[in-house]
């Protein structure tokens, strides 16, 4: 599995690559304009992401933002929604209108609150058939 691990504080990326390293490759970004890119360049490259864990609060573009944009592309490719990447957003907020606005918007499958656990990760990975 290719993962794509976006977000601006470093430690929060380690985090996530040292529970999602034993399923796969990952790959990080720390900004929503180098993920867009690399997300650009995995499909251009025939090796799309099977999962993108995006933080919300970015310093350069919002991660809602970014994740429309990488929707364009998926969009823009023709890829059936069940060939899509999952997407699984990261915040330090826990409001119902960002849960919602990414959601219904932003085509996110799933969303979790910081600090992010193990268990909760991996549940929500399962769901969507990523690992067993």
């Amino acid at each position: 599995m290719r993962i794509l691990i976006v977000d601006d504080d470093d430690s929060s990326r380690r985090l996530l690559e040292g529970i999602l390293s034993p399923y796969g490759e990952c790959v990080m970004a720390e900004t929503s304009g180098q993920a867009i890119e690399s997300f650009r360049d995995a499909y251009e490259q025939n090796s799309p992401f099977e999962l993108v864990c995006l933080d919300i609060m970015m310093p350069d573009l919002d991660g809602q933002v970014a994740l429309a944009q990488m929707r364009g592309i998926e969009k823009a490719k023709k890829i059936p929604p069940n060939d899509q990447s999952v997407v699984i957003m990261v915040t330090a907020l826990n409001s119902m209108q960002t849960v919602v606005s990414s959601f219904e918007g932003g085509g996110c499958n799933a969303y979790l609150t910081k600090p992010v656990t193990k268990r909760a990760l991996l549940e929500k990975i399962k769901k969507y058939g990523l690992i067993d």
